[in-house]
């Protein structure tokens, strides 16, 4: 047992310090000689799914644009601009506010040059953007260098062409592969030639602020995040299974199994026991290989994909709304009945640990209608959580809770007398639920909605119907609205024999009607612009809101600089916040207007934190090129944005923005990084985390 939670924790490390490197693009590069004097340098990439790599000549203040750098160029003129092949997309971006062109699955890009010499050296660097969902890339460059024969005089530039028509055939291709970003792994290393750097005194690469931190963050990643996600996955499946447990499919069945196991064991009470274990055993079983097989059939990778995949969203929308319908009572959702019947069948006529297995799988088949959308709503849930094993922890939990009760009341049938009664209150939650689910379901139509930017559910239609939602809840809870699964209205009849009055609904029921009516009212200044924390995590971001009487609070950086600003943080005695961003960075603006503006977050980074936003497409030349070593191959770092991207690979071993690490003014992380989250809680958890631990650390002697 030691040796499998040994091999899981290690998986696990592995598998967070790989979530950070990111490696989306891969180019490999050739030149083609298209006629005697002109010669195509021609860049292909693969881009894997749900990533995309930007166009051309995109307009200023947006994305980074696909360009083309001549370092060297004897014998040779650049001929034209760069061209881009393939299927592009276009697409209005309303943070930017312009059309976006950009390719997915695979592009192609060319640069063709002149010969204007006898031999030709040509030497250079594509650089392209790429960006996903929830992160984007620092601006990637993929070098070439290549030299060939030129031109020597018309006549032989003629007979060349003519061979060339006969032939039909291309001139030979010099193919060479380069990788689109040289990663760091675990085993390498990243040493910059600090002799160099300190002589031109442009950089302080190779000092003690620069040396990496990854073992620390994977540390801080291993013994909080994943086990946070997996007891939250592991609750949300029981706190489902209790729910379940009260449905009008599943609480009336406890009777009838207690009273199978009663006749089973007649005076043998060990028997009776063991046979109830067992059934509760086998519920655990039926439901934890569900989960696994849905691992199975869709993948880990698959899994973790949901959170971002729109056309999935969309289908999980329509999904919870169909669950939400059927516990509405406008249809109910059935396994088809010779199923049930089959093993149910097969349950009576068979004997021993198999009957006792059926039995529990028949009480699945049964309590369909009701555990369907539950289970559906959970796994639904619990794929978005980018946990590998989360839907067979979330089964686990769910069927915890319900085998428990028909395991403890098998074994303690007098616990029964005890127990609330079938009745009405089992239809009221069941109802109930079915406001829950469609509530949730506009959580995911508003993931597809932002991917596509269709702006049909913005913040404020969002909280609309959210209001409307919960009121009628509200409304449901209280007796004042009714549906067609309820029971006929019951009265309370005067002493003459006719009736005088309704009879009203339970006093939790009032309760909690009470309750779902506050939470109406909370939301309704929302509709203006009041930040409205209970709900963030589920709203869309306050950037598309189009009316907001609420004036945003905006958060600047202290400092561009990572070395300065470390410097200051360390003269006032404050911890660091390093904010890797771009100013192409599409979900970086979305964290600053949806998290930052937070009055809660903003005051944060303004008074207990030194900012230092760091913009790794910055195209300001540095003073002179650094030359760093990385990865085993010289790399030449020509911009500020090219040394900010480098500080992000070597020190935490990220190339992703937007990426945010909280350290202290030495350069030592305080807690986990933090990526693309628009949960306002979550991000100040992870700053107050950082805080604590700053404070802890200088308590110390």
């Amino acid at each position: 047992m030691k040796r499998v939670t040994g091999l899981l924790v290690m998986m696990l490390t592995i598998a967070t310090a790989m979530a950070q490197m990111h490696a989306p693009v891969h180019f490999s590069v050739s030149q083609k000689q298209v006629s005697a004097n002109e010669v195509d340098v021609i860049f292909t990439g693969k881009i894997d799914d749900g990533w995309h790599v930007y166009s051309t000549d995109l307009p200023s203040g947006g994305p980074i644009s696909a360009t083309l750098t001549t370092e060297k160029a004897d014998g040779a003129k650049a001929e034209g601009k760069l061209k881009a092949k393939g299927n592009e997309i276009k697409h209005f971006d309303q943070l930017f506010g312009m059309d976006l062109r950009y390719y997915e699955n695979s592009v192609t890009f060319v640069q063709r040059f002149k010969i204007t010499g006898e031999k030709y050296d040509i030497k250079g660097f594509l650089e392209y953007g790429a960006c996903n969902d929830r992160t984007c890339l620092p601006p990637t460059q993929v070098e070439f260098n290549f030299q060939g024969e030129g031109v020597k005089d018309n006549a032989q530039n003629k007979k060349k062409e003519e061979q060339q028509k006969k032939t039909e055939t291309p001139e030979e291709e010099k193919q060479l592969v380069v990788s689109d970003a040289d990663i760091p792994t675990k085993d390498s290393t990243a040493i910059a030639d600090t002799t160099s750097i300190v002589a031109n005194g442009t950089s302080n690469i190779g000092t003690a602020l620069w040396e990496p931190v990854t073992e620390e963050l994977k540390q801080f990643s291993s013994e909080s995040d994943s086990n946070r996600s997996w007891l939250y996955i592991f609750l949300m499946g029981f706190a489902g299974g209790l729910l379940a447990l009260f449905t009008p499919c599943v609480w009336p069945i406890i009777p009838m199994t207690v009273s199978f196991f009663l006749k089973r064991s007649k005076d043998d009470n060990r028997k009776g026991i063991r046979d109830a274990l067992i059934y509760g055993l086998s519920i655990i079983v039926v439901y934890l290989g569900l989960g696994l097989l849905i691992t199975a059939l869709f993948g880990a990778s698959s899994l973790n994909a949901l959170a971002t995949n729109a056309v999935f969203n969309i289908f999980f929308f329509l999904l919870l709304v169909v669950f939400a319908l059927s516990f509405f009572g406008w249809f109910e959702l059935r396994l088809p009945s010779k199923w049930s019947n089959a093993v149910d069948n097969k349950a009576s006529n068979t004997s021993g640990l198999l009957s006792i297995f059926l039995m529990a799988f028949t009480l699945t088949l049964v309590s369909f209608s009701c555990t369907g959308p539950i289970i559906g709503f959970l796994l639904v849930e619990v794929s978005t959580q980018n946990s590998i094993i989360g839907p067979a922890i979330g089964m686990f939990g769910f069927a915890l809770a319900l085998a428990l009760p028909f395991t403890l009341f098998a074994i303690f049938p007098t616990w029964l007398k005890q127990a609330p009664k079938s009745g009405s209150w089992m239809n009221i939650l069941k109802v109930s639920l079915g406001f829950i689910e469609l509530a949730f379901a506009l959580k995911f139509f508003s993931v597809a909605d932002l991917a596509y930017g269709w702006r049909l559910l913005d913040r404020e239609v969002f909280l609309s119907l959210w209001i409307v939602i919960f009121a009628m809840l509200g409304a449901y809870l209280v007796g004042w609205l009714r549906f067609q699964s309820d029971e006929p209205l019951a009265v309370s009849m005067s002493e003459t024999g006719e009736p005088c009055g309704v009879k009203a609904r339970p006093v939790v029921c009032i309760m909690l009607g009470m309750i779902s009516l506050a939470f109406t009212l909370y939301m309704v200044p929302g509709l203006w612009g009041a930040p409205c924390k209970a709900v963030s995590a589920f709203a869309p971001p306050m950037s598309t809101q189009d009316f907001n009487l609420y004036k945003a609070n905006e958060v600047r950086a202290h400092y561009t600089d990572y070395d300065e600003g470390m410097a200051a943080a360390k003269s006032s005695g404050k911890p660091v916040l390093i904010d890797f961003t771009g100013f192409g960075c599409v979900n970086c603006r979305k964290m600053e207007a949806a998290v930052w503006t937070d009055p809660s977050v903003s005051s944060i980074l303004t008074d207990d934190y030194v900012l230092i936003s760091l913009f790794v497409d910055d195209k300001t030349p540095l003073d002179s090129t650094l030359q760093i070593t990385e990865n085993g191959s010289q790399r030449t770092l020509r911009t500020i944005g090219d040394k900010w991207s480098y500080l992000q690979r070597s020190k935490f071993g990220a190339n992703a923005q937007p990426f945010y690490v909280a350290l202290d003014n030495e350069g030592h992380v305080l807690t986990g990084s933090y990526s693309y989250d628009e949960d306002i809680s979550k991000y100040t958890d992870f700053l107050e985390q950082g805080l604590n631990n700053y404070k802890r650390q200088r308590s110390q002697p």
